[in-house]
């Protein structure tokens, strides 16, 4: 009986050591790549930030967040749209560590987005051999767009607490109704307005925030 109560206690002693010692971590990122899209498309810009926090089994809560937006100034068609966005989700590692302080891993996960798009009156112009030419205009327009996300990618730790890595995505919209007339050109956080499903790729660079 004793024995029995000494095993019990060790065993309790053990699993609480275990969860006082669980490493918790949180990483605040920017997507480096966008900068760099930006300076090659005059028509279109946009920024992203990500915080993730691990919760513990080798998986990640996933907050996304930034905004952006689209100029268009063709001879035919000239508006201006931006939007803000937020994502939400989780990542899995697919790899199980190598030891306690190995943070690198690869992972699949999925998100939730939803953007808030503005399009501000759009003009346009037709040309028809009957008619002739035409002018006319569609109203500005405020809306919500919603999507589902599924990713996969890595993350690696390239110096103490300091992270780099890339994310592949596949995006499918939710409500298209709302994109039918003159969609934008391009909604940030998730691509072009007139796609029903869009692909994407960024590049993060991370700082992690450690403790036990």
């Amino acid at each position: 009986m004793c024995l029995f109560l000494s095993v019990a206690v060790f065993a309790q002693k053990d699993s609480v050591v275990k969860k006082i010692i669980e490493p918790k971590q949180i990483r605040i990122g920017l997507d480096i790549s966008r900068p760099i899209l930006n300076a090659f498309y005059n028509d279109r810009y946009g920024y992203e930030a990500s915080v993730d926090y691990y919760r513990g089994n080798e998986k990640y809560w996933v907050l996304e967040g930034g905004f952006g937006g689209s100029n268009i100034d063709y001879d035919n068609l000239k508006y201006t749209s931006n939007n803000s966005f937020l994502r939400f989700g989780f990542e899995k590692s697919m790899v199980p560590r190598l030891y306690k302080s190995d943070w690198d891993y690869l992972f699949f996960g999925m998100r939730y987005g939803l953007a808030f798009i503005n399009r501000s009156e759009a003009s346009f112009t037709t040309s028809d051999n009957v008619w002739g030419t035409t002018l006319g205009t569609v109203s500005s327009k405020n809306f919500t767009g919603h999507w589902l996300e599924i990713n996969g990618g890595i993350r690696v730790e390239i110096f103490k607490n300091i992270f780099a890595g890339y994310n592949l995505r596949a995006k499918f919209m939710l409500n298209q109704n709302p994109f039918k007339e003159l969609p934008p050109a391009y909604v940030a956080g998730y691509g072009k307005g007139e796609k029903a499903t869009t692909f994407d790729l960024n590049f993060f660079l991370l700082y992690a925030l450690r403790w036990k």
